[in-house]
């Protein structure tokens, strides 16, 4: 099996793409299931088959606890990595190749608290991988972009799994995404964009955060895709491939 962990910021389409990917693979013959570790979603785009909030449930956090919803928040992402025996019994019975699972929305409830590290490090799998998703709605500018990535470099750090970035909402921000595709991939053009704006007077610090991350290789290969029309998903899905099966090649 192979596990994918979905991350990103609130709101950039982590349970969108997370069902998508999933009824991608069942179309196509491959057995998928999606795991939803969000214990306080409210409502989901796809059906969970494995769902924490049945272990979990933010309401009795919150009445149990006497905590309000941020605090119950925090104390429920703790207690899901107490509930990962259960977690992995579920999801080991499906015997599925790809475990897509969806992570909470506030990704630094997930990726930078120790209950995060130890669910991604102990939830046993045969290969794992970490999607991070960039919203073209939210990197608007060349300093919201490069705060992005930095995120994505964060998370990266703290996961030490594969990281695939990945660019949604490519079909209701056209000109968003490919202003970040560009941005991401050529050096020169988000430094151009730098000094066009206010904060330009920021320029060397900005530019030399920026370059330290293409050192890392970000930029070198993000994913554009939509969660609605399914665009993109061949690259994306023969990228996870490569991962799961050490290089071997995915035919669409």
């Amino acid at each position: 099996m192979h596990i994918v962990f979905v991350t990103g910021t609130a709101g950039s389409g982590k349970s969108l793409l997370t069902g998508s990917l999933k009824r991608w693979y069942l179309s196509r013959g491959e057995e998928a299931i999606a795991v939803n570790l969000d214990p306080g979603v409210l409502a989901l785009p796809y059906e969970p088959d494995v769902d924490v909030r049945l272990k979990v449930n933010l309401q009795d956090v919150m009445e149990d606890y006497g905590l309000g919803p941020n605090g119950a928040l925090i104390l429920a992402a703790d207690l899901v990595a107490t509930k990962l025996g259960g977690i992995q019994e579920e999801i080991d019975s499906y015997a599925a190749e790809y475990a897509i699972v969806d992570t909470p929305g506030q990704t630094e409830l997930f990726a930078f608290r120790e209950s995060g590290e130890y669910i991604v490090k102990e939830l046993g799998a045969d290969t794992k991988s970490l999607f991070f998703l960039f919203d073209p709605m939210l990197a608007t500018t060349p300093v919201n972009f490069l705060s992005i990535a930095l995120l994505s470099a964060s998370v990266g750090l703290r996961m030490r799994l594969p990281k695939i970035s990945v660019l949604t909402k490519t079909d209701i921000a056209k000109e968003g995404a490919m202003r970040v595709m560009e941005w991401s991939r050529d050096a020169r053009v988000f430094e151009d964009a730098l000094v066009a704006t206010k904060d330009s007077d920021q320029y060397s610090l900005y530019a030399d955060v920026f370059r330290s991350l293409r050192k890392l290789a970000f930029g070198a290969d993000v994913y554009p895709v939509s969660s609605t029309t399914l665009d993109g998903f061949v690259a994306l899905v023969g990228e996870v491939a490569r991962i799961a099966r050490g290089g071997e090649e995915f035919t669409d």
